[in-house]
């Protein structure tokens, strides 16, 4: 876990080492100190880093709120055109799409409606939990689900300093952000940035690690056997560049179509169903507007289509894995 970590690290500045969950709290301290507007609002805020959040802001600014995602993402969405930058925190993923009503029919059509006169602060949180035999209606990752919608912005990265700088940039836009967390990062320990105006721009990939024979895009919670697959490689002599695209909505294509001009061949990689995921977006962008830089096909590793299994014997390899990922590689080069 630490040699990930260290992978994931940031540039070298001012930081402090804490985890992906202890940079995603330390976000929130830091908005919430520099603008009384912000607020917090969901279900079990206390469970999961939160409790630090309501001894120092209190009942006022943190609502823990009934098990109704449909009502209380409708409080935020009215609190924020009314003035106040809530974030809303949706708990498990799945639970999204109870919520999804207000999320795609108010807070990303209403600025659009109005003819811009009303923005929509809100950051709607959920978490991705890939592994733990939770079963199928628990463990979904829906990202892909509001990609299709105009209005809303989608982030999922995946170190401590990318997730806090991120999140302060979601809580700081004019317009609705989903955060999409997956849990298998919340322990990895990084570099974090201390100066609490370093943002992390949104709509900007990261090159996790440069290679020349392979660019491997990873989403989310797949950056921990991607990165195990490099590794593999690289004592091949295989050498994998791998990009974080850091945000979902917008993509940054030119990072991708960047690194493919150097390296000739592309695989995307994601714990998402294979029906219109993030790979497929990339891919189909990628086909149209960089088909002569590729070498060989694209390739795209995702969950298969069916739902997640309660049984620990087939989620194990539910997901890609490390060796999915070296077997797709080497059908490249």
């Amino acid at each position: 876990m630490e040699t990930v970590a260290h992978k994931l690290a940031p540039t070298p500045g001012a930081h402090i080492q804490m985890t992906y969950l202890e940079a995603l709290v330390q976000a929130h301290i830091e908005e919430m100190d520099r603008d009384e507007r912000v607020v917090l609002m969901g279900e079990d805020i206390s469970i999961y880093g939160g409790a630090k959040l309501i001894e120092r802001f209190g009942k006022n600014r943190i609502w823990n709120t009934p098990i109704s995602e449909g009502g209380f993402t409708g409080l935020a969405v009215g609190a924020a055109i009314n003035g106040l930058r809530p974030i809303v925190d949706l708990s498990t993923a799945s639970f999204v799409y109870l919520a999804s009503d207000q999320i795609i029919n108010q807070a990303s059509k209403l600025r659009y409606m109005t003819g811009g006169q009303i923005d929509i602060p809100v950051v709607f949180r959920c978490y991705m939990y890939s592994v733990g035999s939770i079963a199928a209606q628990h463990a979904d990752r829906p990202y892909p689900f509001f990609m299709n919608v105009p209005g809303l912005k989608i982030i999922s990265p995946t170190s401590a300093a990318d997730i806090k700088g991120l999140m302060k940039s979601a809580i700081r836009d004019g317009d609705p952000v989903l955060v999409f967390e997956d849990t298998r990062l919340w322990p990895l320990k990084g570099d974090v940035p201390t100066d609490p105006e370093l943002l992390v721009p949104i709509g900007k990939a990261d090159v996790k690690r440069e290679g020349k024979d392979v660019t491997l895009v990873t989403i989310a919670g797949a950056i921990r056997p991607a990165m195990e697959a490099v590794d593999a490689l690289a004592r091949e002599g295989i050498s994998v560049e791998v990009i974080d695209p850091r945000t979902l909505k917008p993509l940054d294509h030119e990072a991708f179509k960047k690194s493919v001009a150097k390296t000739g061949r592309l695989v995307i990689v994601e714990n998402a169903h294979p029906v219109c995921n993030v790979g497929s977006e990339i891919a189909a962008v990628m086909a149209e507007d960089a088909f002569d830089l590729l070498k060989r096909p694209i390739l795209r590793l995702s969950a298969p289509d069916i739902h997640v299994p309660f049984s620990p014997a087939l989620e194990k390899d539910f997901f890609p894995t490390k060796d999915h990922i070296v077997a797709a590689v080497r059908r490249l080069l």
